[in-house]
């Protein structure tokens, strides 16, 4: 598996140790290259990464003109990537994998650069007093889950259970599971879950089923370009990669600096603001997506093991008739040659 080899300006920090990550620079003189990268959902420390690498200029030092562009539920960043709308898109890997065997082969085919979250943040969350006690419980319930690219994980976790919910839309919010709409309902560990805590729930009034603890551990955000991109400037994938990993790292060094952009850009997208829960959502978002023991990979790299195994879930279960090989969807050996496989 590809070792990140890399001396951040970080370097002697226990973090740039954990992700041996080495930031690019443009040539003396290159104009900045401009460059869009589309995020899935909307103004939040789960990218606060990214906005820091533009705050602190770090794209800027790589040679990127950046636009980040925010997602929502009505923004696919698989559909804006392949429309070249934007050039790199955050995307959770098994969307990422299903989008490469549905591309492979054409001018829109995908190709994962980099990995983020390493550990599934995603839960399935109903109230304790429910009658439901375990997944297959679920069956015949209303649910309600994300639109456009958050299903695959709910559908397999159905599938393997053989059940059948009652699928509902879910919004931004969860005002239809707190009004009692739904017996279920999608949550992220950093997010939602959290948003509930704060309404005035209890943890003890919440029944949680993270699908890690379900066999369905599938890592989520990591970041995507086109093959074509990466083909034709290669320099320019290593650079927004490079980049934005030096702003992950920064933004989990310097927490309070990160909320603060993260809540700038919040309030320039009139979404609402809550330090509290942002800094819980900064805290989990370290929790998933830096390694906790040495034999866990470092921020950025996906290993093989995860990807067979989601893939390997994706197509055992019907959900994909074929995935595609992993060095045709995961490139980032060819980002960061010279480590070890």
């Amino acid at each position: 598996m590809l070792t990140w080899a890399l001396a951040l300006c970080l370097a002697g920090s226990a973090l740039a140790q954990q992700a041996n990550v080495q930031p690019t620079a443009a040539p003396p003189g290159a104009e900045p290259k401009r460059v869009a990268l589309v995020l899935q959902w909307q103004p939040q420390a789960q990218f606060a990464g990214f906005y820091m690498a533009h705050a602190k200029g770090f794209y800027r030092e790589a040679g990127l003109d950046m636009e980040l562009i925010p997602g929502g539920q009505d923004v696919v960043a698989s559909r804006l990537l392949a429309q070249g709308r934007a050039q790199f898109a955050t995307m959770f890997l098994a969307t990422g994998i299903e989008r490469r065997a549905e591309t492979q082969g054409t001018p829109q085919a995908m190709v994962h650069l980099a990995q983020l979250v390493q550990r599934s943040a995603l839960m399935l969350v109903t109230r304790a007093d429910s009658g439901i006690k375990e997944p297959k419980d679920l069956d015949g319930k209303r649910i309600s889950l994300w639109d456009n690219e958050f299903r695959l994980q709910p559908q397999a976790l159905f599938k393997r259970l053989g059940i059948q919910p009652r699928i509902l839309p879910q919004s931004s919010t969860l005002g239809l599971f707190l009004h009692g709409g739904v017996d279920a309902a999608s949550a992220m560990w950093y997010n939602e879950y959290h948003t509930l805590l704060s309404s005035g729930l209890d943890p003890g009034d919440l029944r949680v089923f993270f699908y890690r603890d379900l066999d369905l551990n599938f890592p989520e955000d990591g970041i995507y370009t086109l093959e074509k991109t990466l083909r034709d400037d290669p320099a320019l994938c290593r650079a927004v990669v490079a980049a934005s990993l030096r702003g992950w790292l920064y933004a989990f060094e310097h927490p309070e600096e990160a909320l603060d952009v993260v809540l700038t850009r919040m309030r320039a997208a009139h979404v609402p603001v809550s330090r509290v829960h942002q800094r819980f959502m900064l805290q989990r978002m370290r929790d998933v997506m830096l390694p906790t023991t040495n034999a866990e990979p470092p921020l950025g790299e996906l290993q093989r093991a995860d990807y067979d195994r989601v893939a390997g879930a994706l197509t055992g279960l019907g959900l994909l008739k074929q995935a595609p090989g992993f060095h045709d969807f995961s490139r980032g050996d060819a980002l960061f040659p010279g480590g070890t496989h």
